[in-house]
């Protein structure tokens, strides 16, 4: 998609439209809510997903979970829409509720209409889903990815509209780097975010073949991190003389996974009898470094 040329106020008109969503999220459906913001009712047969929607996979059982509880209790969040043609609407924010309606057999919902440009609505929805815990991980990085290429953010100007680091943002949106077949593992969750960091380092051709090994394998990240460390090595020097970390004391081989989680890299922690020791942290990129620097200022 070309990049939106209407959006000159960039970042602020971003903060503004996502605002305007969460103003309307914190507020009860009471008659302040209708007055202010639109609040009716729509048949669900007029509305259609929305264009701008990061979520790919929608899963049928927490629908199905969903949807008994909107047949016992009604649907007490409203969608939020924008009218596209005559009785026609278009989701803004919403969809897995909207879906779980029609299961439910619900022909009318409670329904916010806003007036979004286009910009606005695309800033909402990917913004919406990203602040949303159970946005996989790859949709996370595509719906980043998105506002980077149709709004020219910065890491920073993202971290700050959706209240993340600035080294989160880096991290996540290397994850796209994957092959195409190992991001569809992760989307599935077949790999977690821990293999999926450690596999970056690889070619692609290398990636699929550990993934696929590490699938069948059940590997922990460590070991994943261990095979990856042998591959480079062997691919530098022609020799594999590195030890096995899963060798190491477990308390601090689980340090290793825990730090190398909060900061999204690699770690590796050589602890001597006598209580010191070294900590080495592996950056693949100026930028993941300039993120991890970021941390300390």
């Amino acid at each position: 998609m070309a990049k939106v040329k209407g959006l000159g106020r960039g970042l602020d008109a971003l903060l503004s439209a996502a605002k305007a969503d969460i103003d309307i999220k914190q507020k009860d459906n009471s008659e302040t809510v209708t007055n202010q913001s639109g609040l009716t009712e729509l048949r669900i047969d007029k509305i259609q997903p929305g264009k701008y929607q990061p979520r790919q996979v929608f899963d049928q059982e927490d629908l199905e979970e969903l949807a008994v509880s909107i047949r016992h209790n009604g649907l007490i969040q409203p969608v939020i829409v924008r009218l596209v043609a005559k009785d026609r609407y278009e989701l803004i924010a919403g969809e897995r509720r909207w879906r779980a309606s029609q299961i439910a057999g619900l022909e009318v919902i409670p329904a916010i209409i806003r007036d979004f440009s286009d910009e606005e609505a695309l800033a909402v929805s990917l913004i919406e889903n990203i602040q949303r815990k159970d946005l996989n991980i790859v949709e996370e990085a595509q719906g980043y990815k998105r506002l980077i290429d149709e709004f020219g953010l910065t890491h920073e100007a993202l971290a700050s509209v959706t209240g993340k680091s600035r080294s989160n943002i880096s991290n996540t949106l290397r994850l796209l780097n994957l092959s195409p077949e190992v991001l569809d593992y992760l989307m599935q969750r077949k790999l977690d975010m821990g293999h999926a960091r450690a596999l970056l380092p690889l070619s692609m051709e290398k990636q699929l073949e550990l993934a696929n090994e590490i699938i069948l394998k059940k590997y922990t990240t460590a070991e994943v991190e261990n095979k990856v460390s042998r591959i480079l090595h062997e691919q530098k020097f022609g020799t594999e003389i590195i030890r096995d970390k899963t060798k190491k004391d477990p308390d601090i081989a689980r340090l290793e996974e825990t730090i190398a989680d909060k900061l999204g890299m690699i770690v590796n922690i050589k602890h001597n009898r006598g209580g010191h020791g070294k900590i080495t942290i592996n950056y693949a990129s100026v930028d993941e470094l300039e993120g991890f620097l970021e941390l300390f200022s």
